[in-house]
């Protein structure tokens, strides 16, 4: 590749327009190196050097429209770090004086009065705003996930959400945001953890502490899901990829024998519990809820 390109790259980050890609390619070196992958097609008549991650994808467009683009919705959420749905597609809203259309990935949205702010050179809606428009399109559960998410990320506060939620009024699921924000806590650790807690709650069992820390005999520090520390009883999600590692499976084991010995009583949860049967997971921690309090 010619140095005229790659520092033409390099200066558009690692993007380039088909005419400024043809000023020094032939259409057959082009059409190999899209063949390699060292060229991607990303957006109509939009290259990559290489394959693009999400920030090359919004350059791509910014490219394409001669102006930067806006991210919204669970494309902004990422980019704040709090997006529990892993959404591949892209979410920007329509510049104006532009038609952008929906594409393959790409979603474009119309949010007419949408608060916008620039985070990490990035023009986005606005943190607050972003997690409640999110959290409408979700079911109950991973909304409380978002709003957990969204206050763990540090960038968003209970006044700036509920603020949020009151500039949305009247819109598809806001009423079902509106009632979860006083139950979004950013102790929670994982979307799965929220999905629990908003079990329990709605099964009506007593508010446990989040991450609550124990120091065991030998000063180790372990934190615990959910406690009741009151009856030392705690509760513990498992997720899959925790015991898929010999050396997460070895800490669990010791964690549980730690507290055995200071008289913790330890249950441990799975999704199968939170999301199948969560009747059956209530009946099993109110009955050991009231073994310990006997």
């Amino acid at each position: 590749m010619p140095p005229e390109l790659r520092r033409l790259f390099a200066a558009q980050g690692r993007v380039v327009t088909s005419a400024q890609l043809l000023e020094h390619l032939s259409r057959r070196t082009v059409q190999r190196q899209l063949r390699s992958r060292e060229l991607v097609k990303i957006w109509p008549g939009i290259y990559s050097l290489g394959e693009p991650d999400r920030l090359r994808l919004l350059r791509g467009l910014d490219l394409r429209c001669g102006e930067p683009v806006v991210a919204c919705l669970s494309t902004a959420a990422a980019m704040y770090g709090f997006d529990t749905e892993d959404d591949p597609k892209l979410h920007v809203l329509n510049p104006v004086g532009h038609r952008l259309r929906h594409d393959d990935g790409l979603r474009v949205h119309r949010r007419e009065g949408a608060p916008l702010t620039t985070w990490r050179g990035r023009r986005l809606t606005r943190p607050d705003w972003t997690a409640i428009e999110t959290a409408r399109s979700l079911s109950r559960p991973r909304a409380l996930a978002t709003l957990d998410a969204a206050l763990r990320s540090g960038t968003c506060d209970p006044r700036g959400l509920t603020i949020a939620a009151e500039a949305q009024t009247g819109r598809r699921g806001i009423v079902m945001v509106r009632d979860l924000i006083p139950l979004a806590r950013p102790q929670a650790e994982s979307p799965m953890e929220s999905e629990a807690r908003l079990a329990m709650v709605d099964g009506g069992l007593p508010a446990p502490t989040l991450q609550y820390e124990v120091v065991d005999r030998d000063g180790r520090r372990w934190r615990l899901d959910f406690a009741w520390p009151e009856l030392m009883f705690a509760v513990e999600y498992d997720g899959f990829e925790w015991h898929s590692d010999a050396e997460h499976l070895r800490r669990d084991r010791q964690k549980r024998a730690a507290l055995q010995e200071l008289g913790w009583r330890v249950m441990s949860i799975v999704c199968d519990d939170v999301r199948r049967q969560p009747w059956r997971m209530l009946r099993r921690i109110e009955v050991q809820l009231e073994s310990a309090a006997a």
